[in-house]
């Protein structure tokens, strides 16, 4: 049922035309808080200093078109907002063939999808449309309109702090800024609006958890300008939450040290889930992990998606729609990043709490003939977890070393606490 709520959640967001600012972005913000009521709607002033960067101007776009030499409208941007290169300047004027061709994005390799451009910090004005369209050009003059205005405005983006027991968080971070695009972009604001929710239904969590919603890297780059001390000192895990909606494999790119705590979890939830998970390096990075561990930033951030951003044909075009993810694709998605969180919410380092091996069978925790020996794994398994716990290993730690997943563990961890063999330590 998860996955066919957040594939219809996506098909509400699907026809907003979102990009670094504006007012597509703040409708798709206003209709995650419905999801989300405790969501806060924040804004940074177009012109705020960020670090090495400053927040742009804000673009809205009334409309935009292109006139054929018959008069016939194409490339219309409310059929289709890929037409539009995004922060295209505003332009009202005929001019030949020749001329539009220079501003005329297109395909060949992919001759029937439209591509997705934009020119955010350069002014520029420009169309997209597919190389079977645009093969089919005459000669003689268009007509060129786009209604795009420039304002002194904001950059909008939400937060939504869920606390816990400790003030220790987990992190995770989600792109607003595409436009009608399934797995890049809205699979991520979809499955992280369903994560929060799963989040904030649960009585209490270990942790707090911090999830934000922004625009690709300005986003990010203008959120830990404003928040990472705080960030440094509290996050102990998270995740980039981008391109997970598709029905193709799993991906995983690590952090820019790949010996994180996030990094940890996410390997392991893959390799028990998903076997022929694809590992990437940080050197085939791209998205917000840039700058969540860059230097001097350096949060244990790591990514876990379906098909990574630039993999697919489809990707940052019209091919990637709602038919590219699927309720099964999103769902997938979903679950690979709530067994990630439950997996650190039940992690923990188990002490022994008996010198040498305890009598087991006198709680009726052991064997009772050879023949049994022979079959009962569990067992085995909670010798060897019992063997384990030195106060050095986490639960996580002891599954890797079995070879088994860490929710293999979590009943013989519940056994061993009601037996008083074990007592637990916090990781953090």
């Amino acid at each position: 049922m998860i996955g066919k709520k957040i594939y219809k959640f996506a098909k509400k967001l699907w026809p907003i035309n979102r990009s670094l600012t504006g007012e597509g972005v703040r409708q798709t913000l206003k209709l995650i808080k419905k999801e989300l009521p405790e969501l806060k709607l924040l804004k940074i002033k177009s012109g705020t200093k960020v670090y090495d960067w400053t927040v742009p101007n804000e673009w809205n776009v009334k409309d935009a078109w292109i006139k054929d030499v018959n008069g016939k409208k194409i490339c219309e941007f409310k059929k289709n907002n890929l037409h539009l290169v995004g922060y295209s300047e505003p332009i009202n004027k005929k001019i030949s063939l020749e001329k539009l061709k220079k501003n005329l994005h297109s395909l060949k390799k992919q001759p029937s999808a439209i591509p997705y451009i934009t020119s955010y910090y350069k002014k520029n004005w420009g169309f997209c449309i597919s190389e079977n369209e645009k093969k089919k050009l005459k000669k003689g003059k268009y007509e060129v309109f786009i209604d795009s205005n420039f304002t002194i405005g904001s950059l909008d983006y939400g937060e939504i702090i869920i606390k816990g027991k400790s003030k220790k968080e987990i992190f995770l971070s989600t792109n607003i800024c595409h436009p009608s695009m399934g797995n890049n972009e809205l699979s991520g604001i979809c499955v992280t609006t369903f994560i929060a929710k799963w989040v904030s239904s649960l009585k209490k969590t270990n942790y707090t958890y911090r999830i934000i919603f922004i625009p690709e890297t300005i986003g990010a780059i203008a959120y830990l300008y404003f928040n990472l001390k705080k960030m440094k000192k509290n996050i102990i895990a998270g995740f980039n939450v981008v391109c997970i909606g598709d029905n193709y494999n799993y991906s995983y790119i690590p952090s820019r040290n790949g010996n994180t705590y996030s990094d940890e979890v996410a390997k392991h939830i893959l390799k028990n889930t998903y076997t022929n998970y694809k590992t990437y390096t940080w050197l085939q990075r791209g998205g917000d992990e840039r700058q969540y561990c860059s230097p001097n930033v350096d949060l244990p951030i790591a990514s876990i998606m379906r098909s990574k951003y630039e993999t697919y044909k489809e990707y940052h075009t019209s091919l990637d729609n709602l038919d590219f993810i699927s309720i099964k694709g999103l769902e997938g998605g979903f679950n690979a990043i709530k067994n990630s969180l439950i997996c650190i919410e039940n992690n923990f380092v188990p002490i022994a709490t008996k010198n040498c091996e305890p009598q087991l069978s006198k709680r009726g925790l052991y064997w009772d003939t050879v023949l049994q020996k022979n079959k009962d794994e569990k067992v085995k398994l909670l010798v060897n977890f019992l063997s384990l716990s030195d106060g050095k290993n986490s639960i996580l730690d002891i599954a890797n070393i079995c070879n088994v997943a860490i929710w293999d563990l979590y009943d013989i961890s519940e056994i061993l606490l009601k037996h008083k063999l074990i007592k637990i330590k916090k990781i953090y």
